[in-house]
């Protein structure tokens, strides 16, 4: 028989020293010491804007792979929004969202991503070479964004030449996902890059409905699943869904892995002498210091966590950042090693049925790209110790200015 719920009284609301960022939630620079102090003296708690944060990784596990829940409440509509908009897979719940999974998820297989694993090399290879020659490189500009960048427009059928226009757009665009967290500036400018993505997509869905190709985009306007075809509105969302998690949150992977190494040179040699650590490399990289640092999931059920009931409906957010630093599942947790037995137990790509569909790809480009620039490098250094930030809502530098020496 399961054991009843707690019954102690939900906490008196606090932000426990760990307040949002307004402008961007996820992006305060040195966030490690704070999440540290938070897990340890409220590991669970209320927040006052009314949701609950876990800091555990057992916590953060069992919710976000065990527990009723979604990214809707159970009227379907979105927490704390009043637009009752979200029309994009990451903000739809089963069936819909299963629906809209099915009819992208192939291109996305590990057999799929492994076939542009030469093209992501092409193109690793020319940022990395023109590096070397100049001997300095933000890799952020040079590396970091121009390998998934390049990728998704070329699998979405995205022309390339216009990836500068939508760079910003797509960094601004991330944060309506964070809805009433935002300040109402940084909504306002989440609204004009969704506007400007929107204006952009409109005239090419209707080209590739004229001249079909094969890429991505065709697929969508194709896509019919069990005689369902997308609407224009959901065809336009996903077409735009698709192009900012491609390459947004892998721009920080990519940046916040180098600028580890770049702190860590003997993890850097480490790599250079076993070049087959580079993918347990980046299982690290998205545990040391991942782009995302939170998830949300709203309970379906009642569910207890800390001792605490959480009601259903409870917006629920749990903590990736804080949990992927959790002692007492990574020992020694903020030491950065590349080779860490259980490093790819991390929760950088949340979990559930809302697991990311793109962590193949992910992986892939930053494999490519970090094991390319290490094996082809003496030495990476950073110009500056201090990483400035960019306008995204995830944790994506905007500048990493670094000093490449050749092998």
């Amino acid at each position: 028989m399961a054991e009843p719920l707690a019954k102690r009284s939900a906490p008196e609301p606090s932000w426990h020293g760990v307040q949002p960022n307004m402008t961007s939630p996820d992006g305060f620079p040195e966030p490690f010491p704070a999440l540290h102090a938070l897990r340890e003296t409220a590991p669970v708690h209320l927040t006052p804007m009314g949701f609950w944060r876990l800091c555990r990784y057992d916590d953060c596990v069992r919710l976000l792979r065990d527990t009723p829940c979604g990214v809707r409440q159970r009227d379907g509509t979105l927490p704390q929004r009043q637009d009752g908009g979200g029309e994009f897979m990451l903000q739809r719940d089963p069936p819909d969202h299963t629906r809209l999974r099915k009819l992208v998820s192939k291109a996305f297989t590990p057999r799929a991503v492994a076939g542009w694993r030469g093209r992501a090399q092409e193109i690793a290879d020319a940022c990395v070479a023109r590096a070397l020659e100049a001997g300095t490189s933000d890799v952020i500009a040079d590396l970091a964004l121009p390998v998934p960048a390049t990728l998704i427009c070329e699998m979405l059928g995205v022309p390339v030449a216009d990836r500068d226009r939508f760079t910003t757009w797509t960094a601004d665009a991330t944060h309506a996902l964070a809805g009433t967290l935002t300040a109402p500036e940084t909504r306002a400018r989440a609204v004009a890059g969704a506007t400007a993505l929107a204006d952009y997509f409109r005239p090419l869905i209707e080209e590739r409905r004229k001249r079909p190709g094969d890429d991505l985009l065709t697929v969508l306007i194709r896509a019919e699943e069990d005689g369902d075809r997308l609407s224009p509105s959901e065809l336009l969302v996903q077409s735009i869904g698709l192009l900012i998690a491609g390459f947004e949150t892998t721009i920080g992977l990519i940046g916040n892995g180098i600028a580890a190494l770049c702190r860590h040179p003997a993890e850097q040699e480490r790599l250079r002498a076993d070049p087959s650590l580079v993918p347990n490399a980046v299982e690290e990289c998205l545990r040391y210091d991942g782009p995302v640092g939170s998830t949300v999931r709203v309970l379906h059920a009642e569910a207890e966590f800390g001792g605490y009931r959480l009601p259903a409906d409870a917006w629920v957010f749990p903590m990736t950042r804080a949990a992927n630093r959790d002692p007492a599942r990574f020992p020694d947790p903020d030491r950065f090693d590349v080779a860490r037995a259980n490093a790819k137990d991390h929760l950088g790509f949340g979990g559930g049925t809302h697991h990311c569909l793109g962590a193949h790809l992910a992986r892939m480009e930053t494999e490519v790209a970090i094991g390319t620039l290490v094996a082809r490098s003496k030495e990476l250094a950073l110009e500056r110790d201090e990483v400035e930030f960019g306008r995204s809502l995830f944790r994506v530098p905007a500048r990493l200015p670094v000093v490449v020496r050749a092998a």
